[in-house]
C-alpha cells in the first residue's frame, strides 16, 4: 500500500549516529532526525559539549545519548562504531559531519594542517562508514549514509578565502559519496551528500568576521545566510523512506550561491 507523505518521512524506530553533533550544523541535523522519531547517538571530542547537546535534545522530547570520540583517529572511530551498535542495537542512519578547516595561503599552508583536515574530513568519513556498514548496515541490508560536504567542494575560492585543504577535502567528499553509492546500493544502502553554504558557526566565525556577514549574504541570490532550520528538510529527505530512490547525489543548501559560481 502506498504510504502517505507523513509516513514516508517518519523515522520512528530508526537509529542514527551523528558525528560532530554537539553544536552548530550537526546539532541542527540531529534535531531533524530526532524530531522525526529517530533514536540518536551523538559524538564529538568533548564530553562536556555532548552533555549539553543531549540535554537540549531530551528537553525537546528526543531520545539521545552520546559517545565522546576523535573522528580523526582510526582506533577511536572504530570504537565509536562498535559502542554505538552495542548501545543502539543497530545503526540505520550515519550522519558524517565531524570536520575541520584551516586558513592559510596555499604557498605557506602547513603540511601538518593539510593532513589534519584530510584525516578528519575524508579519511574519518570512510573509516566510520566502512565500520558501520560491516557491523550493521550490510548485514541488515539497509542503511542511510549522509556525508556533509560543502559548496567549498564544488568550486575554487576568491583570493581572500584561503582554505585550500578544506576545499580539497570537501570536493573529495562529494566524489566519495558517488563512489560509495555505486558500490553499496546492492546492500540497500543509500549514500548522499549535503553541501551547506555559509551558516554562522564556530567553524565559519573567523571568515564571517573577516569578510562580514552582510557582505557574505549579499553574494547569495536569496540575500541571506543559512539559519538554524535550513538543513533540516534535506537531512530528513536523505535519511527517510522518502529518499529511498535517491543515492549518489549532492545538493547545495546555500541560498543559491552555487547556482552563480558553478558546481
Amino acid at each position: 500500500m502506498t504510504r502517505t507523505v507523513k509516513q514516508l518521512f517518519d523515522l520512528t524506530g530508526q537509529t542514527a549516529l551523528v558525528t560532530g553533533g554537539s553544536r552548530g550544523l550537526g546539532l541542527q541535523m540531529a534535531h531533524a532526525l530526532g524530531e522525526a522519531g529517530a533514536r540518536l547517538m551523538l559524538s564529538s571530542r568533548k564530553a562536556s559539549d555532548l552533555e549539553e547537546a543531549v540535554a537540549e535534545l531530551k528537553a525537546a522530547g528526543i531520545e539521545a545519548d552520546y559517545i565522546a570520540a576523535d573522528c580523526g583517529q582510526e582506533e577511536d572511530i572504530r570504537r565509536l562504531a562498535r559502542e554505538t551498535v552495542q548501545k543502539l542495537g543497530r545503526v540505520d542512519i550515519l550522519l558524517n559531519n565531524a570536520g575541520a578547516s584551516w586558513g592559510a595561503a596555499a604557498e605557506v599552508h602547513p603540511v601538518s594542517a593539510w593532513d589534519k583536515v584530510m584525516n578528519l574530513n575524508v579519511r574519518g568519513y570512510f573509516i566510520l562508514a566502512q565500520e558501520l556498514a560491516n557491523l550493521s548496515m550490510i548485514p541488515n541490508r539497509h542503511g542511510r549514509i549522509l556525508n556533509v560536504a560543502s559548496i567549498a567542494g564544488l568550486a575554487g575560492n576568491p583570493p581572500e578565502m584561503q582554505t585550500i585543504a578544506y576545499n580539497t577535502s570537501k570536493g573529495a567528499v562529494v566524489n566519495f559519496t558517488k563512489a560509495l553509492a555505486g558500490e553499496w546500493g546492492q546492500y540497500g544502502i543509500t549514500v548522499n551528500a549535503i553541501c551547506p553554504g555559509f551558516f554562522p558557526s564556530k567553524m565559519t566565525y573567523g571568515l564571517l568576521e573577516k569578510l562580514g556577514a552582510e557582505n557574505m549574504a549579499s553574494h547569495a541570490p536569496l540575500l541571506r545566510l543559512g539559519d538554524d532550520e535550513d538543513l533540516k528538510g534535506l537531512t530528513l529527505l536523505y535519511a527517510s523512506a522518502a529518499g529511498k530512490h535517491i543515492t549518489g547525489q549532492w545538493l547545495a543548501v546555500d541560498g543559491g550561491v552555487s547556482a552563480i559560481i558553478g558546481g
